[in-house]
């Protein structure tokens, strides 16, 4: 999700977007009418899974997905849409909630868990996890950036990937060089890949 900038008076339809390829390419997902939400878009969530299917060889059957900051799910149902199997997201406005569900069923995403715990509370508990690729698309009024990267190198395997947009750039450390990065408008975004050191001989 990133800030919205609505123009002044728009109300009354209710906005949707559309999963851009896979298995559920073409179907609505509904915007909810939040202060500050707003979907990742069309060129950039292209460009990302135009990434992801170069570096995954075509594979996500076998990927976990962790989208931390779901908001409309874009990211995360895209994920699914294109086969992963598992996607996990976090969300705690309940109006986002019931929409994300809502969208879940409607696509009958058996693979897609929504859970409404916040997000640092989360992290905490998912010490032990571990996934293929975990978004990061926090609003972008929070800086919250520097809370969550300490948490990335317990929960993203060894290789495994970190989704980041923003409104600048982010560095999430030398263990997550940039292998991928863009920027559209005024969104950064960029993908990090997680690299572990060899251990040292003695």
């Amino acid at each position: 999700m990133k800030p919205a900038n609505r123009p002044a008076g728009t109300s009354g339809k209710r906005q949707t977007i559309r999963i851009i390829g896979g298995q559920y390419r073409r179907s609505q997902i509904p915007v909810v009418d939040a202060d500050g939400l707003r979907p990742t878009s069309d060129r950039i969530r292209e460009t990302l899974f135009n990434w992801l299917n170069y570096l995954w060889d075509g594979r996500f059957d076998d990927k976990s997905v962790l989208d931390l900051f779901a908001g409309t799910g874009a990211l995360g149902f895209e994920a699914a849409s294109r086969g992963a199997a598992h996607v996990q997201m976090a969300e705690t406005s309940p109006a986002a909630l019931a929409t994300l569900r809502a969208t879940r069923d409607k696509l009958q995403a058996s693979q897609v868990r929504i859970n409404s715990a916040d997000a640092f509370l989360m992290l905490k508990r998912m010490d032990a996890s571990r996934f293929d690729l975990v978004m990061l698309d926090p609003p972008f009024a929070g800086k919250l950036f520097d809370r969550i990267f300490p948490f990335l190198p317990a929960i993203v395997k060894p290789g495994g990937l970190v989704y980041i947009e923003s409104d600048q750039p982010e560095d999430p450390g030398s263990d997550f060089p940039a292998i991928r990065q863009g920027k559209a408008g005024q969104v950064y975004y960029q993908l990090h890949e997680h690299l572990i050191a060899p251990h040292k001989s003695e």
